[in-house]
């Protein structure tokens, strides 16, 4: 796996959580600890996206349904 290693701040609150959390999910290092958190992070970004996206998709739909034309079968 390719990896390329930074150098973060954070508040003695967030070190402790992270290391609780290393320790209560048997995580291997703090690195993996912030390496889920950010994919939880990156996912609940897609989704709102996906979201969004839908969103858009339903009103052209609702445009489309509405657009004059009658029901051939009613």
């Amino acid at each position: 796996m390719n990896v390329e290693k930074l150098s973060i701040s954070l508040p003695p609150s967030l070190v402790e959580f992270i290391e609780n959390d290393k320790l209560n999910k048997g995580c291997k290092s703090r690195s993996q600890v912030i390496e889920e958190a950010l994919e939880l992070l990156r996912n609940r970004e897609l989704e709102e996206a996906y979201r969004q996206a839908s969103a858009e998709v339903d009103s052209d739909w609702d445009v489309t349904v509405a657009d004059g034309l009658t029901d051939e079968m009613g």
